[in-house]
């Protein structure tokens, strides 16, 4: 099995994060937000901490109750020293939590999960001005997985990065399979999106098509991408996948049998490294263009 670990990417991207900090003198602030009281949550916002103060973010954890978490938002929003808000789900674990993720302002959302930026990925819209300087932003997980991919031989370093890949999801949340569904098409993949009613085809450019079935996708796929945080997932089997096909967990749960494991030409075991890295750039994107005050340490 050859495995790529995400901790060493996200070290790079976290470094390069931490450098332009220093050198520019910024003093980026980011607030997050927890409701849960899930062990895992605890934790991944420890994390998100720890790895934010090691790149010199000023990083403020709060934690909110269920029915003040949207005031405490909007009272961030409206604070001019907090340049990005994380907030981490699930806040209600329903369809609520879709409106929390709306109350961020889109100038401050690390994660790129608002309708803003939604938007603006959906219609496949690079850029968020009209001279074309600032970059749309991403959300992050979904960023994580195709910049994971990014090292492996799924991208090309000519034309559109993922030209001629099919690739298999099973996830269609909001939050990462069906952004990322469109970012993988929008980048020339051909793409095959599943949740619990079936699959479904995304052509290039988000172009929605038919149906297709497990085994017919799996079949195809030069690329397999799993999130589904359920053991009752029927796992991915050496013998459903082509061989030397990238595989991609990203999902708390494994979702790969391990002889799948070992016939993948490369196997991703987890993403959450990299999506925090993905947050931090995000942020420092942001305190760049919309948020920053420091005089810069540049030479002329």
């Amino acid at each position: 099995m050859n495995s790529l670990d995400p901790d060493i990417l996200a070290s790079v991207h976290r470094e390069e994060v931490r450098l332009q900090i220093a050198r520019k003198g910024y003093g980026l602030r980011v607030a997050g937000f927890l409701v849960s009281t899930d062990k895992a949550s605890q934790t991944y916002a420890e994390y998100t901490r720890a790895s934010s103060e090691s790149v010199g973010v000023h990083f403020r954890l709060q934690a909110s109750a269920q029915d003040s978490v949207a005031d405490d938002i909007r009272a961030a929003n409206a604070d001019a020293s907090v340049h990005g808000i994380f907030v981490y789900y699930p806040v209600f674990g329903d369809a609520r939590d879709a409106g929390i993720r709306d109350l961020v302002a889109p100038y401050k959302d690390v994660e790129g999960l608002s309708a803003y930026w939604m938007k603006r990925l959906y219609a496949n819209e690079r850029f968020d001005d009209p001279q074309r300087r600032h970059k749309s932003l991403l959300p992050c997980t979904a960023l994580a997985v195709l910049k994971l991919l990014e090292e492996t031989e799924a991208h090309s370093e000519t034309g559109l990065p993922f030209s001629g890949q099919t690739i298999t999801i099973f996830n269609r949340s909001d939050v990462v399979g069906r952004p990322l569904a469109h970012m993988l098409s929008n980048d020339g993949a051909r793409v095959f999106s599943f949740d619990i009613d079936g699959g479904q085809v995304i052509g290039v450019n988000g172009a929605a098509g038919g149906g297709i079935s497990r085994a017919d996708a799996l079949r195809e796929s030069t690329v397999v991408i799993t999130g589904v945080p359920s053991r009752q997932f029927e796992r991915v089997r050496a013998a459903e996948i082509r061989p030397g096909a990238v595989c991609v967990n990203f999902s708390s749960v494994q979702n790969f049998d391990e002889d799948a494991k070992e016939a993948a030409g490369v196997y991703i075991p987890r993403v959450g490294p990299m999506t925090v890295a993905m947050c931090l750039r995000n942020a420092l994107r942001l305190y760049e263009n919309h948020h920053r005050t420091e005089v810069s340490t540049d030479a002329p």
